[in-house]
């Protein structure tokens, strides 16, 4: 992996330094623009409508539209003089649950590894966070951005999740939120709660695999090699007449699957009966 940050973790008056990676990748399939005709790649130019003619980076400003068609120029001397420390460290803030951070915040995944030199810091800080069961709330400026992270331990490694602040978060206000649950009857609850029970599983993320990327690599090389691909037939999806028929049957069939996927204990009920003749 490539370093993407070099700096140091500030925890109290002890400064961990550490490498910073970015922990996850895109792997969605990527595609051109072509011009249907001749097959050529489409091209993005930079184009001032104004002078007519296409323009050079050099010639390019930030500008901040703060009416309708009138801008600030905001140049890289005004950034400059901006009041904030680019300093290359990772300021912890506070220490809080993990379960009290809700993952709307989440936003990009960083993992931190220690530098030459912090190895012993860096283990401390992740031994006493696993003992507290905490996450560390800190502030980091990474490529001229600060932004709210929150630093945690997977098994032995050190990770930073950048996390938005409160004011980038939408309010679901204006949204639909269903009916009063006054309006639910006690056996449609205790249908679902036991539809979500006979689904419950330990997570294992290596069971999960994005199906859509697969299907649409195969249909890639398909054409690539000039192989006719089966159309897949779509079904619809039905409206719910029935809630509580709909809640019987998804029941049924969840244990259905959930009985092909679990190994019979010995002892068990449907055991015994077995032996016993009943």
């Amino acid at each position: 992996m490539r370093t993407l940050w070099k700096g140091a973790v500030s925890f109290g008056l002890v400064n961990i330094p550490i490498k910073m990676y970015v922990a996850t990748e895109n792997k969605d399939l990527k595609f051109k623009y072509l011009h249907e005709k001749c097959m050529s790649p489409v091209q993005y130019r930079k184009y001032c409508p104004n002078c007519d003619r296409e323009i050079i980076p050099e010639e390019i400003v930030r500008g901040y539209e703060y009416q309708k068609g009138s801008y600030v120029i905001i140049n890289e001397e005004d950034l400059a003089r901006i009041p904030l420390e680019t300093t290359k460290t990772i300021d912890i803030l506070d220490f809080v649950q993990l379960d009290q951070v809700d993952p709307i915040y989440f936003d990009k995944t960083y993992y931190l590894e220690p530098s030459p030199g912090g190895e012993k810091a860096y283990t401390l800080i992740i031994e006493a966070m696993k003992r507290t069961n905490k996450v560390a709330i800190a502030k980091v400026i990474i490529r001229s951005k600060q932004s709210l992270a929150a630093l945690r331990v997977k098994d032995k490694t050190l990770i930073m999740e950048t996390i938005f602040y409160p004011d980038e978060i939408r309010s679901p206000d204006s949204l639909s939120s269903g009916v009063d649950v006054s309006k639910l009857h006690d056996n449609e609850i205790k249908m679902a709660v036991n539809l979500i029970e006979n689904l419950s599983v330990n997570f294992d993320p290596g069971k999960y695999e994005d199906e859509y990327r697969k299907a649409l690599w195969e249909l890639i090389e398909g054409k690539i090699v000039g192989r006719e691909v089966s159309h897949v037939q779509v079904s619809e999806p039905t409206n719910v007449v029935d809630l509580m028929e709909a809640l019987k049957a998804s029941v049924e069939l969840a244990q259905q699957q959930h009985k092909k996927t679990s190994p019979r204990k010995p002892g068990s009920k449907s055991t015994k009966k077995a032996s016993t003749g009943t």
